[in-house]
């Protein structure tokens, strides 16, 4: 032991032997000594910073830089991810309620574009063939029409060119947006309307060709039915709830579905009306509507029709579709055949020879009613034709010019 702890001391007396620091200051010389203790003593100072210094560093290195700064670094680092998670969580909310609401908005949209698709589908099937009056009571035994916007004897309004609709329906998948659609729908009911303008001023111009003149069928149609208020007749989409385009389009619709209304009036007059030629073979005019020499008395007197002469028992064809009103003999006029066309409008055939209807049928225009002949007040084959409106006799002359402008010869 007493060995051992002689080695020990003479071990630390070479690691740490006395040492002396000089120190020379103005021509005079100290010196300090250190003893071996003192130098052990900061030896182990300087050893404990430099460990400090070692764990410190590795600390700071293995936790993550600045975490280990902080006084609970792991608490710290979980409310930062549960910030970014809260944060996450409400821009989801907040997508999926935009897109819930564009989507509401989308679907809105789209019903509201289908509900004005049918409204137009429901304009453009009544305008459907837009150059022609689509009933089938003008067409006859195949005869085409010829209704054509400019006509000679007409009014002035017949100038313009015939109006097509060149706007397409469309389906509301087959565009990218539904506002795109409803620029096409507009457009669509602009030239609807511009259509059945159009076409109610061929009609007037050919009912203004026949003398009669719309103004005059119209004081005279029969009018009635029960009160309906303006508010019930004007009722139809909630007009709070729409939008100005909207809106303006219901608007738009109503004016061009009266506009329609007006044409499909004026075009079944004038489908109604006595227009053909009412001798199915060539013929010869023989008399006029008006005054004349009567051919028995000799002398001036009016003659309610015109004479149309051919060959006895040449074909006698309705002159326009209708109701048979009278079939058989009748003073002056022998073997008489009447047609009532409706809206006040009747033509007759007188002198025939034979008569092929019965009181109560229907006709259509070209259908045969009866044969040439020279029954009752007559001097030779040949039909006389009157037209009657509202039981005045009007020119026949002037509705078979009319027809010029309706049927094809």
């Amino acid at each position: 032991m007493a060995k051992w702890s002689a080695n020990l001391k003479a071990a630390f007396n070479k690691a740490f032997p006395e040492r002396q620091i000089y120190h020379r200051s103005g021509g005079t010389v100290r010196y300090i000594s250190v003893s071996p203790w003192q130098q052990a003593i900061f030896a182990a100072g300087l050893a404990a910073l430099a460990g400090w210094t070692v764990f410190a560093t590795g600390s700071f290195v293995l936790s993550g830089g600045g975490s280990a700064l902080s006084g609970n670094p792991d608490g710290r680092e979980l409310a930062k991810y549960e910030r970014w998670v809260q944060e996450l969580r409400a821009k989801d909310a907040l997508s999926r309620s935009l897109l819930e609401e564009r989507t509401d908005a989308f679907q809105k949209e789209t019903v509201e574009w289908e509900e004005r698709q049918k409204a137009l589908e429901d304009l453009y099937k009544q305008l459907k063939g837009e150059d022609d009056l689509e009933t089938s009571s003008l067409k006859g035994n195949g005869a085409a029409l010829l209704v054509q916007a400019s006509i000679e004897e007409a009014d002035s309004r017949q100038s313009r060119e015939p109006v097509r609709i060149t706007a397409q329906f469309e389906t509301a998948t087959s565009r990218g947006s539904v506002r795109v659609l409803k620029m096409d729908q507009e457009r669509i009911l602009d030239e609807a309307e511009e259509i059945a303008t159009e076409r109610t001023e061929r009609a007037r111009g050919i009912l203004a060709l026949t003398s009669v003149g719309s103004d005059r069928i119209v004081a005279s149609s029969e009018t009635g039915g029960p009160y309906i208020s303006l508010a019930n007749a004007t009722s139809g989409p909630d007009f709070s709830n729409l939008s100005l385009t909207d809106t303006t389009f219901y608007s738009r619709l109503s004016q061009t579905q009266a506009r329609v209304a007006e044409m499909l009036y004026y075009e079944d007059i004038v489908s109604s009306l006595p227009l053909g030629i009412p001798v199915g073979v060539p013929y010869r005019l023989t008399s006029n509507y008006g005054v004349r020499v009567d051919p028995f008395k000799k002398r001036p007197g009016w003659h309610n029709g015109i004479d149309m002469a051919a060959y006895h028992a040449a074909p006698i064809v309705a002159a326009g579709p209708g109701v048979i009103s009278y079939a058989g003999p009748r003073s002056g006029y022998g073997r008489l055949v009447e047609i009532d066309h409706g809206h006040g409008f009747k033509s007759r055939y007188g002198h025939l020879s034979g008569i092929t209807v019965k009181k109560g049928q229907t006709v259509e225009v070209g259908d045969l009613v009866g044969k040439m002949g020279t029954t009752g007040r007559s001097t030779g084959d040949h039909l006389h034709f009157e037209v009657w409106f509202n039981g005045k006799p009007y020119d026949p002359i002037k509705f078979l010019k009319a027809g010029r402008h309706v049927h094809q010869e």
